[in-house]
């Protein structure tokens, strides 16, 4: 199968312009871009796309042997991005897809030349002096009560995850793309990114780098960001004015205005 078909690839902007790829982080899709991509059409070629499992991607590619770890996403962007043919390419991922990028990058460093990670973690389990934000119980009865009631859970979480709770249309619209997502494949891709550890994978990326960090992330909290900023040499790290775990959403404008600057 095409990878533009089975990851519902779109092509934008100008074909001249550098590569910008733009990858979205669990329960959600492409159009969670639609704010910010747009905004470098005029001056680079962008690309969107869906995981396999999630927005208008192929289900019927979804292979749990192949997402039993984030290596099966890389390898799509992999494919991806050989298919299309792009080199130097700017891979800007959000949340878990940060680090799906750093895997890729790994695989195929001629591909990718730069990198925005918007939320990252290396990993989310608190271990020793690490600090990711959740204990090992905490993330023990997250799971849990997805397996219990995937609807429940998404209602219960997205608001948690999104943040603004003064702006309840964005909370919705997480847990309306959340409450979409076929539930094996919320629960496997659950475990995938909440268990995976990937901090090790850090030191490979030796492209221009830069992190984005939001005000109270429940998700990837400072921390989590400060010590992939850290562990990924000349990194650079942005504090944002926006707050929660999605700042594409709730602040387009201030994180279309710092990747412009960095770039």
């Amino acid at each position: 199968m095409s990878v533009r078909i089975r990851n519902h690839v779109r092509v934008t902007g100008r074909p001249e312009g550098r590569p910008m790829v733009f990858a979205h982080g669990y329960g959600c899709d492409q159009n969670m871009w639609r704010f910010v991509a747009p905004d470098f059409e005029v001056d680079h070629q962008v690309v969107t796309f869906d995981h396999v499992g999630f927005g208008r991607s192929d289900l019927t590619a979804y292979d749990p042997a192949r997402y039993a770890s984030l290596r099966g996403y890389a390898d799509d962007v992999v494919e991806l991005l050989r298919e299309l043919e792009l080199t130097d390419a700017v891979f800007v991922g959000h949340s878990v897809s940060a680090m799906i990028g750093v895997l890729a990058h790994a695989r195929a460093p001629e591909h990718i030349g730069a990198m925005v990670m918007i939320g990252p973690s290396a990993r989310y389990v608190d271990d020793g002096d690490y600090v990711g934000g959740f204990s090992r119980e905490q993330i023990k009865e997250l799971l849990d009560s997805l397996d219990a009631n995937h609807l429940g859970w998404s209602a219960a979480v997205a608001p948690t995850i999104m943040g603004n709770p003064d702006r309840p249309e964005l909370a919705a619209e997480l847990t309306n793309s959340f409450c979409r997502t076929d539930p094996d494949v919320a629960r496997q891709f659950a475990r995938v990114s909440f268990l995976s550890d990937n901090r090790a994978d850090l030191a490979g990326v030796d492209v221009p780098t830069l992190v984005l960090q939001c005000a109270e992330d429940v998700i990837a909290p400072e921390s989590a960001g400060r010590y992939v900023h850290d562990q990924v040499s000349g990194s650079v790290f942005t504090q944002l004015a926006a707050t929660g775990h999605c700042p594409h959403l709730s602040a387009p404008e201030e994180t279309t205005a710092a990747i412009r600057e960095w770039l």
